[in-house]
């Protein structure tokens, strides 16, 4: 990758530039930036084209900066994102395409898209938050925090800020530390309300979904999360444990890509037998009913919980349980029916 300014300075006339594109030696792959190669370009020539269009300080963030440290799938539809200093122009561009007709451009490739586009931010903190390299990068922290910041409001940050902790293990005290010393300038409250859910013990989105959407919007009790049990000498870690309120009730919540495996599955059946041998209920719900039907899960969680002598001290405040809210009586259920759906 060059660029024309770079040419011009080793005594490049732009007039030569322009016979080497026409000849199709070279390609135009974004405004001022040239390959001197032909062809599709692979990812990292696509990476370094955004570089070198943003200039010598620029770096990868956003969601470019996500799929390099692996918190997202690499899409090589989307542009990619370069961070630059705050008193730069800021000025992206959109996709190119390989020109139909170029000379020595093999057919199949003309008309296709040659470089997916730029979008360029500024940040006036740039030279604290960048790591170096091959492509230079927000660090890992800064990158979760910016993946949030862009969500389209506060719930869908929240859930962005969980899930790039929990799914790449990104230290909490990394994150915490860069919210305060960059306060984002959208949903820092809920990004410190996301952090507060982290350091109590959630450690994946499903554990999130659990906490927000069963126990908060159904005013069930807190559970302690992670909650540490011996199981053959080893030390291994209940997902929910209720019995701060008085109940031995254990929820777990089984995300099929961590409980799939061999060596997993052998843990929780033991988990299993040595919480039957201490005489604890147990419940186990995966995405399809938290997500899908939370008030179901409501139910069946608080029938547990009330059987173990758990009282409701405030009325449930979930809408969608409307319907159901005329069969609880004032010591519990009026009826095995009335929380089945």
């Amino acid at each position: 990758m060059v660029t024309q300014s770079q040419l011009t300075a080793v005594g490049f006339p732009r007039t030569r530039v322009r016979n080497r594109l026409d000849s199709g030696h070279w390609q135009r792959v974004l405004r001022g930036v040239y390959c001197v190669t032909t062809g599709p370009l692979d990812r990292p020539m696509t990476l370094m084209a955004a570089l070198v269009y943003g200039g010598g300080s620029a770096m990868l963030s956003h969601r470019t900066a996500a799929e390099e440290w692996g918190i997202l799938p690499v899409d090589p539809t989307a542009p990619v994102h370069v961070t630059v200093p705050y008193r730069l122009s800021a000025k992206g561009q959109s996709a190119t395409r390989i020109r139909a007709g170029t000379p020595g451009c093999p057919k199949p490739f003309a008309g296709t898209v040659l470089h997916p586009g730029v979008v360029v931010h500024r940040s006036r903190a740039h030279e604290y938050i960048g790591v170096d390299g091959a492509f230079p990068r927000t660090g890992l922290a800064d990158t979760a925090v910016d993946l949030a910041v862009g969500k389209p409001d506060a719930h869908e940050a929240y859930v962005s800020l969980v899930a790039s902790v929990t799914n790449r293990r990104i230290r909490l005290a990394d994150v915490h530390r860069r919210l305060g010393e960059r306060r984002p300038y959208r949903y820092a409250a809920a990004l410190q309300s996301a952090v507060r859910l982290l350091a109590d013990g959630v450690q994946s989105v499903l554990e999130y979904r659990y906490a927000v959407d069963v126990e908060a919007a159904h005013r069930l009790p807190s559970a302690d999360r992670q909650s540490p049990v011996v199981v053959d000498g080893r030390t291994l870690w209940e997902d929910c444990d209720y019995s701060a309120s008085g109940v031995p009730l254990i929820v777990r919540l089984d995300g099929r890509a961590t409980h799939s495996s061999r060596e997993v599955a052998f843990r929780d059946r033991r988990r299993d037998n040595a919480a039957e041998l201490e005489d604890r209920p147990r419940l186990v719900y995966g995405f399809e009913e938290v997500e899908g039907d939370s008030c179901a899960v409501a139910r069946e969680v608080e029938a547990v919980l009330r059987r173990e002598g758990w009282v409701r001290r405030e009325e449930n405040p979930c809408p969608a349980c409307e319907s159901f809210r005329s069969a609880w009586g004032p010591k519990g259920l009026t009826g095995g029916a009335a929380y089945a759906v």
